[in-house]
C-alpha cells in the first residue's frame, strides 16, 4: 500500500514524489536516433510550477478547460502538470495525422469544443493556421491560443500571481474535477469524460493491487496520451506511484516499431499496456535485421505486457511470443485487462505471472446468448479472459430487458466502480441514458465464466442475422487469413435487407490486388471463408491498402467504414 495515495489530491502526491525521490527518472523521452532526454522528479515538479505561473499570468483561471496539442516533446509533460497545478482542467486531443485534412481535424476540435466547453488551446505555432478561425468564429467558446513551447518562464514572478496560485491550490478538494478526456472515436462527437483527483488515485491504489506494482517497475509506452490507456495507465498511475515511465513518440513508433523493443531492453522496462493489433503489427513487420541495428537485445526484463481496449485474440499473443520469445520474452508476461475512460481505466485485470484462462465457445451457441465450451477449435471461438474484478469495481450481465443473467450467459456488461466518471460534461441526455443508478452501462457484450469476465464486442456492432448473432469479429478473424487479404484491415457490419427483413453481413476488405480477375478470385475465396465459419457473406467491398478509417485507438472503425462505403466514395487503386 503507498501511503503518500491517501491525500488525494494530484500534485500533492507528486510534490511528495519530488521532495522524496528527487533524483529518480520520472520520465524518460525516446526519440529514434537521439539520446533519451531524462526529466528527474524534482526537475519535472520544479518546471510544472514555472508553467502553472505563465498559464496563470496568460489569463487561465481554475476550472477552465485547456486543451493541449502538442507533438511527442518533453515540454508536454510540465505544461499538463502546470494546467492542473494553476488549478485549471487539462485535456490532451490528438496532434494532426500528416494524412487528415486540416477542415476534418478543425471539425474535430469543433465539435468537442461545443460539447466539452473548451476555453483555451495549448499549441505550436505550426499548427495557428489551422486552429486560429475557431477561436475567431463567433459561436466558439475558445477564448484563445496559448504558445507555451516560446513563453520565457526565467522572468521575475510577480508575488500576487503566485499567492493566487497558492490560494486556489488550497481551495482544491478531492472530488474536484482533475481531467478531461474524450472517448474513442472516429467521427462525429466524441464524449467527455470529466475524472475528479480522487477517482484517479483511489483507481492507482486499488489497480496497484491488482498488478503488484513497485516503486523499481518501469513502464515503456508508446500510446498516445489522447486516449485512457496511454494518458492513466502509461502516463498518471507511474507518475503517482513513483514509477520510470520511457515515452515513445506514437508516429515513431508506427514507422520504427522496434523501437518498443529497444526501449524495453535498454531501460530494463517491466510494464507495458497495448491494444491488441500493436501484437500483429509487430510480429509482423519487425524484421530480424531490425533487431540486429539494436544490438543485442532482452526482453526479460518484461514481467507484463497488458493487452487492452479491444476484445483480446488469442491468435495476437500467439504469434507475439512466438515471434520474441527467443529474445527472453516470457510466456506468462501476456496478461490481459477490461478498461474504459468511464471507470477511470482498469475494471478487470489478469493476475501477474500467469496465463490468462480461454475456452473453445462454440459458434452456434453463441448465436444463441449461450456459451458453451468444446474441446476443440472446429466451431470455435477463442475467448480470452479479460480476468477478475479489481478492487473497488463490480460487474453484472444484464440482457436486453436489463435484467442479470447467470454464468455463461451472454449479455451487456454494467459496471459500479469507486472510480466512475462523474459524467459526460455537458452531454446530461448520454450521461443518463448510459449511467442508472449508480451502474454504467458500457454497450460492451461479454459473459462469465468461472470466475473470471470475458468480452467479445460492442453490443452495436453485432450483427443480426436471420435471428443469429453474428460477431463481427469472427468475421474479421476469419478473412484475415485469406490469402490476399492485408490481416488485420477487414471490417465487417450489418446491412439491411428489406427483401428478407434482416440484416446481412457486408465486408470491407484491404487488398493489393488490383486486377479485376484476380479480385474475383479473392472475393469467392472470402465468400468461402464466410461459409465454412457458416456465414453468408452478401457483399464484399475490395478496397486499397490504407483505405480504412481507423479510430483514435488505432483500430478500423466499423461505423465510419461503413458510412464512407455506403457514400459511394471513390475507389482508387494505384
Amino acid at each position: 500500500m503507498n501511503k503518500n495515495l491517501d491525500s488525494k489530491i494530484l500534485w500533492k502526491v507528486w510534490k511528495h514524489n519530488a521532495e522524496t525521490k528527487p533524483d529518480k527518472d520520472a520520465i524518460v523521452l525516446w526519440f529514434a536516433g537521439e539520446e533519451p532526454f531524462r526529466w528527474t522528479f524534482k526537475n519535472l515538479y520544479a518546471k510544472a510550477e514555472e508553467y502553472a505561473y505563465a498559464l496563470r499570468k496568460n489569463g487561465i483561471k481554475k476550472d477552465e478547460v485547456v486543451a493541449i496539442i502538442l507533438k511527442h516533446n518533453i515540454e508536454f509533460y510540465p505544461i499538463y502538470m502546470g494546467i492542473s497545478l494553476a488549478g485549471a482542467i487539462p485535456a490532451v486531443l490528438a496532434y494532426p495525422n500528416p494524412r487528415l485534412h486540416p477542415d476534418k481535424f478543425r471539425q474535430g476540435i469543433e465539435g468537442m469544443s461545443k460539447r466539452s466547453g473548451l476555453d483555451w488551446i495549448v499549441s505550436e505555432r505550426s499548427l495557428e493556421e489551422i486552429i486560429a478561425p475557431l477561436v475567431n468564429h463567433e459561436t466558439s467558446t475558445i477564448k484563445g491560443i496559448q504558445f507555451a513551447l516560446e513563453w520565457d518562464l526565467s522572468e521575475e514572478k510577480d508575488p500576487a500571481i503566485v499567492s493566487d496560485i497558492i490560494e486556489t491550490q488550497n481551495s482544491i478538494k478531492s472530488s474536484d474535477p482533475f481531467l478531461l478526456q474524450h472517448s474513442s472515436g472516429t467521427t462525429g462527437l466524441q464524449k467527455p469524460v470529466l475524472l475528479s483527483h480522487k477517482a484517479v488515485l483511489d483507481h492507482v491504489q486499488n489497480y496497484a493491487e491488482a498488478i503488484h506494482f513497485s516503486e523499481s517497475d518501469k513502464v515503456a509506452s508508446w500510446l498516445p496520451l489522447y486516449h485512457d490507456m496511454g494518458l492513466i495507465a502509461a502516463y498518471h498511475i507511474p507518475l503517482a506511484y513513483g514509477m520510470t515511465q520511457i515515452q515513445i513518440d506514437t508516429f515513431e513508433w508506427v514507422m520504427i516499431p522496434s523501437l518498443l523493443l529497444e526501449v524495453v531492453s535498454k531501460e530494463k522496462a517491466s510494464l507495458s499496456w497495448l491494444p491488441n493489433f500493436s501484437y500483429n503489427l509487430m510480429a509482423d513487420k519487425i524484421q530480424d535485421e531490425d533487431i540486429e541495428e539494436i544490438g543485442d537485445i532482452s526482453l526479460e526484463s518484461w514481467r507484463m505486457i497488458i493487452n487492452c481496449s479491444e476484445p483480446v485474440r488469442y491468435e495476437s499473443h500467439k504469434k507475439f511470443y512466438e515471434r520474441f520469445s527467443k529474445y527472453g520474452l516470457k510466456k506468462h508476461v501476456l496478461a490481459t485487462c477490461y478498461a474504459m475512460a468511464e471507470t477511470t481505466y482498469a475494471v478487470t485485470q489478469t493476475e501477474p505471472g500467469v496465463d490468462p484462462a480461454f475456452i473453445y465457445a462454440d459458434r452456434n451457441a453463441m448465436s444463441a446468448g449461450k456459451i458453451v465450451a468444446n474441446s476443440s477449435i472446429d466451431n470455435s471461438r477463442i475467448c480470452v479472459s479479460s480476468g477478475k474484478l479489481v478492487n473497488g469495481c463490480e460487474i453484472k450481465i444484464v440482457d436486453d430487458n436489463r435484467i442479470p443473467v447467470g454464468d455463461d450467459a451472454i449479455g451487456e456488461v454494467v459496471i459500479k466502480s469507486v472510480s466512475m466518471f462523474d459524467g459526460y460534461r455537458n452531454y446530461p441526455e448520454k450521461t443518463a441514458e448510459a449511467v442508472q443508478d449508480g451502474w454504467y452501462y458500457s454497450g460492451d457484450f461479454g459473459f462469465k465464466h468461472n470466475g473470471n469476465y470475458y468480452v467479445i464486442g460492442r453490443k452495436k456492432d453485432v450483427i443480426i442475422a436471420a435471428g443469429n448473432n453474428i460477431y463481427p469479429e469472427d468475421v474479421e478473424d476469419t478473412l484475415s487469413k485469406v490469402e490476399g487479404v492485408i490481416p488485420g484491415r477487414v471490417v465487417a457490419f450489418g446491412e439491411y435487407d428489406e427483401e428478407i427483413g434482416s440484416e446481412q453481413v457486408s465486408v470491407i476488405v484491404e487488398t493489393n490486388i488490383s486486377l479485376r480477375d484476380d479480385q474475383k478470385q479473392l472475393k469467392m475465396a472470402i465468400l468461402k471463408a464466410g461459409m465454412l465459419m457458416d456465414v453468408t457473406i452478401k457483399k464484399i467491398y475490395l478496397v486499397p491498402a490504407r483505405w480504412l478509417i481507423k479510430s483514435s485507438a488505432g483500430k478500423p472503425s466499423r461505423k465510419a467504414n461503413k458510412e464512407r462505403i455506403n457514400n459511394n466514395e471513390n475507389i482508387e487503386w494505384v
